[in-house]
């Protein structure tokens, strides 16, 4: 089912399923909460009330086609990285792949632009051979 086919009920339940996870890849990733929220793409104080309130976040398609995104960047990395440190770790390392100039990942998502979570998603899921979705 496409994210726009979603009832009210299962965008409720999947909003509130994410923002129940979302602050543990947050904490794993070792994100500020300005950071947490750019990538969401909402303000500070929309991510926090979420945050404090899973069962009233109202994440729309868009919200919920980035989170679809970051929890595919953290399923990705866990499974090319066994140990959990190096997993977390690889956003905030230099990246020597001409796609990242040198810069860690993480750089590239602080655009805030969904094609940037797009686009280290597929790096990730070309890592795997593409056998990931």
């Amino acid at each position: 089912m496409a994210l726009q086919e979603l009832t009210a009920r299962q965008r409720h339940d999947m909003s509130a399923a994410a923002m129940r996870t979302y602050p543990n890849i947050v904490r794993d990733w070792g994100l500020q909460e300005a950071e947490a929220a750019l990538l969401l793409g909402v303000s500070e104080s929309t991510y926090r009330h979420w945050r404090k309130d899973p069962e009233h976040a109202n994440l729309d398609v868009n919200h919920l086609e980035r989170m679809s995104l970051i929890l595919g960047i953290y399923r990705a990395l866990q499974i090319l990285y066994p140990r959990p440190e190096s997993a977390d770790a690889w956003l905030q390392r230099p990246n020597r792949n001409p796609l990242f100039a040198g810069s860690p990942p993480l750089e590239r998502l602080r655009s805030g632009l969904v094609q940037d979570l797009y686009f280290v998603r597929q790096h990730l899921n070309a890592a795997l051979g593409g056998g990931y979705s």
